[in-house]
């Protein structure tokens, strides 16, 4: 998970992380006063890579507020997180 301060950066970092690692965009979340997240999902090497890349762009064009990886989430907690198969049948 990253989270900006306004939507030019999370936008920013969303492609810095797809591009630097085999992960999936799981969803965009507007907090509000300004803070947009972004989450995606895969191997947690893969997810440490692309948020770590990702945290980068985020800095050089706004303001990064969090930076967070949860390897394997607990099963409650996967509860509210959205799926990867959730996001292929939007497509």
């Amino acid at each position: 998970m990253i989270e900006t301060r306004g939507e030019v950066p999370a936008i920013e970092a969303a492609d810095a992380m797809v591009k630097a690692a085999d992960v999936h965009l799981i969803g965009k979340v507007i907090i509000g006063g300004g803070l947009v997240s972004v989450m995606v999902r895969g191997d947690v090497g893969a997810v440490k890579a692309a948020v770590d890349a990702g945290a980068a762009a985020a800095q050089r064009v706004g303001e990064l507020i969090a930076v967070h990886v949860i390897p394997r989430p607990h099963p409650d907690v996967e509860m509210i997180l959205p799926s990867i198969e959730e996001i292929e049948e939007k497509k």
